[in-house]
């Protein structure tokens, strides 16, 4: 097929030939984003936690008596709870992955340096690794007498005060690339912490993009603070009937507390990512109507222009040209009006997530997802203008000789 003669009958209908090609560069670029934002999503949905997910259940305890001393009624609790029928280890933790309680720090290599990774600082009693089912690639747990002494100072001020810590694989890598982090020393603050183990996987408390999920610490310093939560190992098949009693249990103890967040991690999961999900089908919703509306677009067009040339068709038949000729005319013209509103997308679509970068903290778009548009849109042109190109290489030559 010769490209002068299509480029020459688009340049007379250059105003809906530009109406579409704009419309196939704004879908582009719109469904490029689109699928990328839903394949991140996606992969968040089935990244690994670290945790053993489907054997943990967890309660959070508020205490109301101001006179009451956390770390005394911590241990009263958790040796109630570990006597539960089932419970094979219990910890008090501050935080884990997917409950939003974040408390980051930047973590540095020499003193008053700047932070070579920000990490989420996870703290517990001891059992805490046991508890939760990390994975230890790496090294060991921490040892009683590496816990900070119950009468020292906690959070900031007890940070400076630990002599080691537990990270996790991907903040290694990030740190220490190439090389062996155990026995290496890193800077939460400003006193040097030395490296004793290295966990497989460990998310953090708010999702991030890319590795820095993972960019996570452990330390041994006691949760020492009215809230608190406790976190219960058991089997999936117990873990309804040790989270009920897990509650009676706390509840005879003290009942002037607040107990809130009674729930299994499979639902803490769940509900983390709640949004996601619905954020997922309504971005597939829009994609597919803006598809199909593009679809529409071409065929529509594709058909008026098959109604106005019925007669110039109709010669062409008539001077020799075939069925199939007509139809690769067609196909050709699609072809160069997506095209030329692909390139224009990808333009488009780049500067969209300039602005996404900017504004909502999403990763840069690959070019991967740029080929896919453009496979996409192709293959929509070509299936969109096949009904027109049908009907316009049925139009028999009979056609050039009526007047009207």
């Amino acid at each position: 097929m010769s490209l002068p003669p299509v480029v020459a009958s688009l340049t007379r209908h250059r105003l809906t030939a530009l109406l579409l090609v704009l419309q196939v560069s704004l879908t582009c670029a719109i469904v490029c984003n689109v699928a990328f934002m839903i394949a991140n999503r996606a992969t968040q949905l089935r990244q690994p936690s670290g945790v053993a997910e489907n054997e943990l259940v967890m309660i959070d305890s508020t205490d109301l008596d101001n006179n009451a001393q956390p770390l005394v009624r911590h241990a009263t609790d958790l040796a109630a709870l570990r006597a539960i029928g089932g419970v094979t280890s219990v910890a008090a933790v501050d935080a884990l992955p997917f409950n939003l309680n974040d408390w980051s720090n930047g973590i540095a290599l020499v003193p008053d340096a700047p932070s070579r990774a920000t990490a989420t600082a996870f703290n517990g009693t001891p059992g805490e690794l046991a508890t939760l089912g990390l994975h230890l690639v790496q090294g060991r747990d921490f040892l009683p007498n590496e816990y900070v002494p119950l009468d020292s100072a906690h959070d900031w001020a007890g940070i400076d005060r630990v002599p080691v810590v537990i990270v996790t694989r991907a903040l290694a890598e990030q740190l220490f690339p190439g090389q062996d982090p155990l026995g290496k020393a890193i800077y939460p603050d400003e006193k040097p912490v030395r490296i004793v183990g290295v966990v497989d996987h460990l998310l953090r408390p708010h999702m991030h993009d890319g590795v820095d999920s993972e960019y996570a610490t452990l330390f041994p310093m006691l949760t020492d603070s009215a809230d608190v939560t406790y976190v219960l190992r058991t089997s999936p098949q117990d873990r309804d009937r040790v989270l009920k009693q897990a509650a009676d249990v706390l509840n005879r103890l003290d009942d002037n507390r607040i107990l809130r967040h009674a729930q299994t991690f499979v639902q803490l999961r769940e509900n983390y990512f709640h949004r996601s999900r619905t954020m997922i089908a309504l971005l597939i919703a829009a994609a597919t109507g803006l598809l199909f509306v593009t679809a529409l677009g071409i065929a529509g067009l594709a058909s008026f222009w098959v109604q106005q040339r019925r007669r110039s068709i109709g010669i062409r038949r008539a001077v020799g040209a075939t069925r199939n000729d007509i139809l690769r005319y067609f196909q050709t013209e699609n072809f160069l009006i997506v095209t030329t509103g692909i390139v224009l997308g990808s333009v488009l679509a780049y500067a969209l997530n300039l602005m996404l970068m900017e504004h909502y903290e999403q990763p840069k778009l690959p070019v991967l997802y740029l080929g896919i548009g453009a496979l996409a849109l192709w293959l929509l042109g070509q299936l969109a203008v096949l009904g027109p190109a049908l009907r316009a290489a049925a139009v028999p030559p009979v056609v050039a000789t009526r007047t009207t």
